[in-house]
Formats: C-alpha cells, sequence, structure tokens
C-alpha cells in the first residue's frame, strides 16, 4: 500500500514543478519580446540626419527652447534618449503625428511610432488628419519607412524640435534627430 501513497505525491510534485517551469518561460518570453523591442526601435533608427527638413516647414517664431539651447529628453523613443541632454539644432511649429505602419520592405508592423510631421505626409495639405487616417509617409526615419502607408495613432499641433544628443548608453553623439515635441522635453539644469 505504501507505493500507491507515494504515487500521488509524485504526481503532485511534478504537476507543481511543471507550473514553475510555465511560469518561469513565460517570464523569459516576455523578457525576450520587450528586448527584441528595444532592440528593433534602436536598430532600425536613422538616429542623425543630414539636417534637411521638409518644403514647407517654417520656424517656430518663439520656441519654449531656443535653437542653440540646451534641454534634457524626458521621451522615450529609444532608451538611449531618455534623460538625454539635448542641444536643440531647430524648432519649426507644425503637427506631429503618431503612426502604425507595415514597412515598405516588408517586415513586422511598427505600433505607434513617434513622431512624423504634417510636413512628412505625401499630399499633405493643410488639413490636420484625425486618428484613423490613412496616410502614405514621405519620411525616412526607420528602414522601410518612406512610402509605407500608416494609420494616424494620434495628432498634436506643437513645437517639433531637431536635437544633437550623446546617447544615455553611450557611443557617438546624434546629430539631426528628428523629431522630439515641447511635451517630451524639460529644462536643462
Amino acid at each position: 500500500m505504501k507505493k500507491r501513497t507515494k504515487l500521488p505525491t509524485i504526481l503532485s510534485l511534478l504537476a507543481a514543478l511543471f507550473l514553475v517551469l510555465g511560469a518561469c518561460s513565460n517570464s523569459d518570453d516576455k523578457n525576450k519580446e520587450e528586448k527584441e523591442v528595444n532592440e528593433h526601435s534602436e536598430m532600425d533608427m536613422n538616429h542623425s540626419s543630414s539636417g534637411d527638413v521638409p518644403e514647407g516647414l517654417k520656424a517656430a517664431e518663439n520656441p519654449t527652447y531656443e535653437v542653440g539651447s540646451q534641454a534634457i529628453i524626458e521621451s522615450g523613443h529609444m532608451e538611449s534618449m531618455k534623460g538625454a541632454e539635448a542641444t536643440i539644432v531647430g524648432a519649426f511649429d507644425t503637427t506631429a503625428y503618431s503612426i502604425s505602419y507595415t514597412p515598405a520592405t516588408g517586415g513586422e508592423k511598427v505600433e505607434n511610432h513617434k513622431w512624423i510631421i504634417h510636413e512628412e505626409i505625401k499630399d499633405a495639405g493643410e488639413v490636420t488628419y484625425e486618428p484613423g487616417a490613412e496616410v502614405t509617409v514621405n519620411a525616412s526615419h526607420m528602414e522601410g519607412m518612406k512610402g509605407a502607408v500608416a494609420e494616424v495613432e494620434s495628432a498634436e499641433k506643437t513645437t517639433v524640435y531637431m536635437v544633437d544628443f550623446t546617447p544615455t548608453t553611450g557611443g557617438e553623439k546624434v546629430k539631426n534627430h528628428k523629431w522630439v515635441t515641447e511635451s517630451e522635453l524639460s529644462a536643462s539644469k
């Protein structure tokens, strides 16, 4: 009879072991997915640019952060941006959009990319696009972005800034990064 009482105990221990291993596996999968998203964002984004701005984009008349001044980047578009000190190299009044799109070159859908501006939308015209609108992107901040059909997630009339900054994770200085919105900056200390 002793053998029969051991079997339920062994089965219970095995079941508990599978539950613990399953929970660890799910946690590892989630961490792996988060890491892949961060790596995707970091690797595919063209951190630096030529500094050229789209035709029709007008310089801000009274920006909160003037060209040449310093500010702290409070946004986390990329892991290496948040907390970096930036030098303002351009300030422009426009509408900034967050968009979701599948790269024109193929690949996984990019969700809620921040930011493209009104002047970077093909045949934009004067009217601000509402969330849900379908637009064609005429910017190349990330590989496969130019020519992609995107869905507008949000629109915000604001001052956008082009900035130079050194990544908080080290590495080369990023020049003419496009774009950071006014609400994503704070005064330098």
